[in-house]
């Protein structure tokens, strides 16, 4: 237990310790760029001075000189340490962000195993197939439970087997009582036959006579 609170203790101390350098560079940026502005205040009045005694007087004009590069010498060495100092705070800050980052990475890392506990891809699938199981079931129910005719189907095909015996028996039984009246062809057809052949013997018996006659 000590030591999981030490890890977090250990956390926030870093944290704070690189919030505390970043302020501490940062305050000691300000006073370089104060101090810079105090030293180009100096080398520009210097420069004046060397201007109004570059004629008059050459001594005073060249010790203004001199104060003036001495002042540029600081200044320069100002500007080094100026920017030394900013790129440690980009520095910092960078590796703080970076810190930051991967802490909640971490944090949310830990959520998910939370979340996921126990659950794996084989358990979902077994999950998965439960359900799908216990879903047929339940369709199987409701379409039962929706068609209440089902307790009647055996009924209605025997009824519709006696109905269909029935009918074929009136049927075999009409067909039995239908008379059976069918004349022979050639007794209707011979008193046609004789009737033309008298006719053709009187045809020809009158048309002998006719030519006897001539």
């Amino acid at each position: 237990m000590s030591g999981f609170m030490s890890y977090f203790v250990g956390r926030r101390d870093t944290k704070q310790a690189a919030r505390d350098a970043i302020v501490t560079l940062r305050q000691q940026l300000q006073m370089l760029e104060k101090k810079e502005d105090h030293l180009q205040k100096k080398v520009d009045e210097e420069l004046k001075k060397a201007k109004a005694n570059a004629v008059s007087n050459k001594s005073a004009a060249t010790a203004a000189l001199r104060r003036k590069k001495a002042a540029e010498t600081e200044l320069d060495r100002l500007s080094g340490t100026r920017l030394q100092l900013e790129m440690q705070v980009n520095t910092l800050e960078s590796a703080n962000f970076n810190q930051e980052t991967m802490a909640a990475m971490k944090k949310g890392s830990d959520a998910l195993r939370t979340i996921h506990g126990n659950l794996t891809p084989s358990t979902v699938d077994a999950t998965m197939a439960a359900i799908n199981d216990q879903r047929e079931i339940a369709n199987e129910i409701s379409d039962a439970i929706s068609n209440p005719m089902n307790a009647g189907i055996d009924l209605d095909e025997a009824k519709l087997a006696d109905l269909e015996q029935d009918e074929l028996n009136d049927r075999l039984a009409g067909a039995e009582r239908a008379p059976t009246t069918s004349l022979p062809s050639a007794t209707r057809e011979e008193p046609i036959r004789h009737t033309a052949e008298e006719d053709d013997e009187e045809a020809e018996l009158k048309a002998l006579q006719a030519a006897l006659a001539m």
